[in-house]
C-alpha cells in the first residue's frame, strides 16, 4: 500500500510512520508534506497514492483548503485532536477519523478497514463543506474563568491573568503574570480548544502562550523559534519549524 502523510509535526509524523510499518512492513510511505502549499504541488501532479493520513493544522493553513485547489480522488484518513463536538462532523459524514495521540489498534483496524471496502474515492465536495463550516466556525464565548488548585482550596481564577499554560512532570499548571503556578484539572488539549485563539497560541506540545506575556522572539537551529515570556519560564519554550512561520504571523497580527 502506497501512503501519503501530512503533517506538520516531525514527531507526529515519524510517530505515525513507525506505526504503519509496525503494523505492516509492506506499507510503503511515498512522502511526508508538512503544508497546504507542498501538498497542493504534489497532488497536482501524477502519483500513486492509495491512502493519505492528513492532519487538519498545517503550518500555513487548514488542510480543507487543500481540496479547493486540486481534486482528491484518495481516501483520507484524518489525524485529529479535535473534541468530541468537532468529531461528530467526521461522523455524520462519514469520514475516517483518528483522535491523537494515534493508538496503534485504532490505526490497525483504520486499515483493516480501508482494506476491506477498498476505497477508490475522495471526499465529496459536500463533506469537505462542512467540515471547513464547522472548523471555521468562532466560539460565541471562550473561557473567562478557571477553576484552580491552590493548597487545600480551589479558587476562580480569570483567564486574562494566566501568562501561560505548561506541563511540569506530567501535571498542567497555569503561570500567572505575577509569578504564581496553580495546578489545572484540565488537560492541555481541553483547555486550548476553550481559549481564545486571538490571545492564546498553542506554541508546543507543553506550552499555551498568551500574547501578552511575550518579550521576545529569538531564531533557533534548523529554523526554529525560542520564546522569551514573562514571567521567565526554566524550561525552553521552543517553537518547531513547522509552525514557525505560522506563530510570528499570529504575533504580528
Amino acid at each position: 500500500m502506497k501512503v501519503v502523510i501530512v503533517e506538520d509535526e516531525l514527531a507526529a509524523s515519524d510517530n505515525l510512520a513507525y506505526l504503519l510499518h509496525a503494523i505492516d512492513d509492506d506499507i510503503e510511505i511515498l512522502t511526508v508534506l508538512d503544508s497546504v502549499k507542498s501538498s497542493v504541488e504534489y497532488f497536482s501532479k501524477p502519483h500513486e497514492v492509495e491512502l493519505i493520513f492528513m492532519d487538519i493544522h498545517l503550518a500555513d493553513g487548514v488542510s480543507f483548503e487543500i481540496f479547493d485547489k486540486v481534486t482528491l480522488n484518495v481516501p483520507v484518513i484524518f489525524t485529529t485532536a479535535y473534541n468530541k463536538y468537532a468529531l461528530k462532523a467526521f461522523k455524520f459524514n462519514s469520514i475516517d477519523y483518528l483522535l491523537k495521540p494515534i493508538d496503534k489498534d485504532e490505526l490497525s483496524d483504520a486499515l483493516e478497514q480501508f482494506k476491506v471496502q477498498n476505497k477508490q474515492k475522495g471526499i465529496t465536495d459536500h463533506q469537505i463543506k462542512d467540515l471547513i463550516d464547522l472548523v471555521g466556525r468562532k466560539a460565541k464565548t471562550y473561557r473567562s474563568t478557571f477553576l484552580v488548585h491552590n493548597r487545600d482550596e480551589m479558587i476562580p481564577l480569570k483567564t486574562e491573568k494566566i501568562a501561560y499554560f505548561r506541563i511540569d512532570t506530567g501535571i498542567v499548571k497555569g503561570i500567572t503574570f505575577d509569578n504564581k503556578s496553580y495546578s489545572m484539572d484540565n488537560n492541555l488539549e481541553d483547555i486550548e480548544e476553550e481559549l481564545d485563539p486571538e490571545l492564546f497560541y498553542r506554541a508546543s506540545r507543553q506550552f499555551i502562550i498568551n500574547r501578552e506575556a511575550i518579550v521576545n522572539i529569538k531564531q533557533y537551529f534548523n529554523g526554529k523559534l525560542i520564546v522569551v515570556v514573562n514571567p521567565a519560564c526554566d524550561k525552553r519554550i521552543v517553537v518547531s519549524k513547522a509552525k514557525a512561520i505560522g506563530f510570528k504571523t499570529w504575533v504580528g497580527s
